[in-house]
């Protein structure tokens, strides 16, 4: 599973993301996808998606 390519990435599915304020430091934040925001089918930083947290970011990994 490729955390760039959208067809990926599902509403329910368990994900680290980037947020916008830990870009600099790749702290990864994890959470259920609630939204895709990413219209394209890919992107070269990740999928950017909001988390049923509220939090929004690009996924860097997909987890198990």
């Amino acid at each position: 599973m490729e955390s760039t390519r959208r067809s990926d990435i599902k509403p329910g599915i368990k994900v680290a993301i980037v947020l916008k304020k830990d870009q600099r430091s790749g702290k990864l934040t994890e959470g259920i996808v609630k939204d895709i925001l990413t219209n394209s089918p890919t992107h070269p930083h990740g999928i950017k998606v909001r988390l049923e947290s509220g939090d929004v970011g690009r996924v860097k990994e997909i987890q198990d």
